[in-house]
């Protein structure tokens, strides 16, 4: 089996692949303060109580944009499973060209993105990745990653605005019935939820415009909050949370990894 995981700032998404299928996914918090240990006994807790056994795992991929923790993270997983993971970067030797002026700066999620819509949608995308921040990758059908654009995450403007506004409370992150709010938890989830979406749909018409050739991107929202804001949305036509994991089983193939 293949262990694929995404570091993120806040959150780390693991993945268990079974050939090609996606078996089980789970997410830990990004806590710089574990030690290898730690890390290897939260893995491997997971896979049994998935009903797997940590010696299943034959390979382990990896893509971090949090170099703090994934020495680690990475030393956990090599005492759990006994394998040594392979990370994800922009020397990686991947079929997408970086088309960028400072290509070895792109991220991993958003190589492993690109990759994996290159691969299963056969067509130009515009991946939204509903993270720490919210990421645009823009790509074409041919694999030629265009770059894109970043804006604050959800997550990162809601607590932004509770943090510095002292009587807004911590609000749970769900569509509220309607735009005008009749309390204070409604107003909050009316202007963040509503604002990204509509945020969202301004930067992918922008993308439009900008768009080279007369092929019209198909634009695919990933990350733990794109279910919450795709059904918002109006330009965003395919959700898939997990798709920077399907990018990681892609991308560990390439690499000639065998699971």
């Amino acid at each position: 089996m293949l262990l694929t995981l995404d570091i993120g700032n806040t959150e780390i998404t693991v993945g268990l692949f079974q050939r090609t299928e996606l078996a089980a996914h789970w997410r830990l918090t990004t806590n710089p303060d574990r030690t290898p240990d730690e890390w290897g006994s939260a893995i491997g807790g997971f896979l049994v109580q998935s009903g797997h056994s940590p010696n299943e795992v034959r390979a382990v991929c990896l893509a971090s944009v949090a170099p703090g923790v994934t020495q680690s993270i990475a030393q956990g997983v090599a005492l759990s499973t006994g394998c040594t993971g392979v990370s994800i970067d922009a020397q990686s030797p991947l079929p997408v060209q970086l088309d960028v002026d400072e290509p070895l700066t792109v991220g991993a999620d958003r190589i492993v993105n690109v990759l994996a819509a290159v691969d299963l949608f056969r067509s130009d995308a515009v991946v939204v990745d509903f993270g720490t921040a919210t990421t645009f990758d823009c790509v074409t059908a041919d694999a030629r990653f265009l770059g894109g654009a970043i804006m604050p995450g959800l997550r990162t403007s809601a607590d932004q605005l509770t943090r510095r506004a002292a009587k807004l409370p911590a609000t749970e992150l769900r569509a509220p019935a309607r735009v005008i709010g009749r309390r204070t938890e409604e107003c909050i989830q009316a202007g963040v939820l509503f604002g990204a979406a509509d945020a969202v749909d301004g930067m992918v018409r922008r993308i439009m415009q900008e768009w080279p050739g007369s092929t019209r991107p198909r634009v695919v929202a990933t990350g733990g909050l794109a279910s919450t804001v795709a059904p918002l949305s109006t330009t965003i036509e395919v959700t898939d949370p997990d798709l920077t994991l399907r990018g990681l089983r892609i991308a560990a193939g390439y690499l000639g990894l065998e699971w």
